[in-house]
């Protein structure tokens, strides 16, 4: 059985659902124009791997490996169209902006993948700590190339805040230069390949950096 520690590097870094196994890229491509979009379906995602997750090591014993696969799809499409409703009577104004992304988080790799390859094979802890991991570690790229797309294409930080957290929230919309003309590619699909693209080459570069050795005092021979 895996450690806590392992899940927890794997989810947010060694195995990362969007940098490195590269799943689920047709929300996070489509979506992260800002940065609350990408927060809203991040949190919408990691709801949803954390309860199937948890939900699939509870039933693990009890599904005849015939039917397994159906039945994790028919928890996973149960748990999305639950968020659904939710998001759809609290965060309405969100909901129209993430549109059809929203059902799609069925059809997400990501989260048949881990039912199938790690919560069917493990106690319910260590599941729903799994879950958690892969959708934070999902979670900060949706956000951090949201962030990046944001800034690019129109010389924002937060903007449409108030879609998550209420009226109130529009202060928390940084301007960076008030005279910015934006930059269209960053906010369309290409702009998306190519700031998913830095962010994969920068965890790269991070994993191939070389690790310096604390160097060792050479032992002084002692006189005779």
């Amino acid at each position: 059985m895996t450690d806590n520690s392992e899940i927890t590097r794997n989810g947010l870094w060694s195995n990362n659902v969007a940098l490195v196994q590269l799943l689920g890229l047709c929300p996070l491509l489509a979506v992260t124009s800002t940065v609350v979009n990408g927060i809203g379906l991040g949190i919408a995602t990691l709801i949803t791997l954390v309860l199937s997750n948890t939900i699939v090591s509870l039933i693990r014993e009890f599904v005849r490996k015939e039917v397994r696969l159906p039945v994790f799809v028919l928890i996973i499409a149960s748990l999305v169209t639950i968020i659904e409703l939710a998001m759809k009577a609290l965060f309405y104004d969100l909901y129209l902006v993430l549109g059809i992304f929203i059902p799609l988080i069925v059809t997400n790799c990501a989260i048949i993948g881990r039912a199938e390859g790690f919560a069917s094979r493990n106690p319910v802890g260590p599941a729903a700590l799994d879950g958690l991991m892969m959708g934070m570690g999902f979670l900060v790229v949706l956000a951090l190339l949201g962030g990046l797309r944001e800034i690019i294409g129109f010389g924002t930080l937060f903007a449409n805040a108030e879609l998550m957290f209420g009226d109130g929230a529009q202060r928390l919309t940084i301007t960076l230069n008030p005279d910015y003309g934006g930059f269209l590619l960053a906010v369309l699909p290409p702009g998306a390949f190519f700031g998913l693209a830095l962010l994969i080459v920068t965890k790269n570069w991070i994993d191939l950096r070389p690790v310096e050795k604390p160097e060792t005092a050479t032992p002084v021979a002692e006189g005779v």
